[in-house]
């Protein structure tokens, strides 16, 4: 996904691009994890930057989502369909789509629920945290 990609996209949903979604676009683009509204914001006005986000979202390229207690954070549609977050430490890693395919199978196969896992991690404890 490249930023002229992301522009082009906002643009076809008749939507501007104004120089704080392009900032928030870039910055969504740099980041290796999902980040809160403050730290896209850096300081400069949270509000806007919480109404580009929902304009994002809104059109599907951004994700909202939760990785545990705390504000939710966002990410670039597509980055990563879900997340395991530890209870105890907090770290959060993303799922590989393949394992997550299969997680969502067998949530089916035992409770005939087809299980998401996309707005909120599945949590438990690391390997460090064990």
């Amino acid at each position: 996904m490249t930023e002229a990609a992301l522009v082009n996209t906002v643009r076809a949903h008749g939507l501007r691009v104004s120089a704080l979604r392009r900032t928030v676009l870039r910055r969504l683009l740099a980041a290796d994890a999902p980040l809160t509204a403050e730290e896209l914001a850096r300081g400069e006005d949270v509000a806007s930057t919480y109404r580009n986000l929902n304009a994002l979202e809104t059109i599907g390229v951004v994700r909202h989502i939760h990785l545990g207690h705390g504000p939710g954070r966002y990410t670039l549609s597509g980055r990563s369909a879900g997340w395991v977050t530890c209870e105890r430490c907090g770290r959060s890693t993303p799922i590989a789509d393949d394992a997550l395919h299969r997680l969502r199978e067998a949530v089916l196969a035992v409770t005939g629920y087809q299980a998401g896992f996309n707005r909120f991690p599945i949590v438990g404890r690391c390997v460090d945290c064990i």
